[in-house]
């Protein structure tokens, strides 16, 4: 069982910038794709990007222009770049990925945007 742990979440000002990191266990290679997903306050887990192992990406239209999801397979990390963060990014972001067809998720991390 792969596990995966975010860090990175955090207070900010909107307008402000996090980055979020997601380091798996082992090997990232086998990991395919790796995403991340939010969850506000009553609301559903929604996915925020994605992105495979060749390096194909993939974002919600919400966030497109402002994050950058990206992942270095040599440090088994996956990233979460967030720019220009508005109230409405605020959520619990959580880490994905697929391994060998099993899905894993880390435990969140917060993220928090003032106005």
């Amino acid at each position: 069982q792969v596990q995966v742990v975010e860090s990175g979440g955090g207070l900010v000002q909107a307008g402000g910038s996090l980055r979020l990191s997601c380091e798996a266990s082992g090997s990232i290679a086998s990991l395919n794709p790796m995403a991340w997903y939010r969850q506000a306050p009553g609301k559903q887990r929604e996915l925020v990007a994605s992105i495979y192992y060749g390096g194909t990406t993939n974002y919600s239209d919400s966030v497109k222009g402002r994050f950058t999801i990206s992942r270095d397979n040599a440090k088994n990390t996956m990233y979460l770049q967030m720019n220009s963060l508005k109230p409405e990014d605020t959520a619990v972001y959580y880490c994905f990925a697929i391994a060998a067809g099993r899905h894993n998720w880390g435990q969140g991390t917060q993220v928090t945007v003032s106005s």
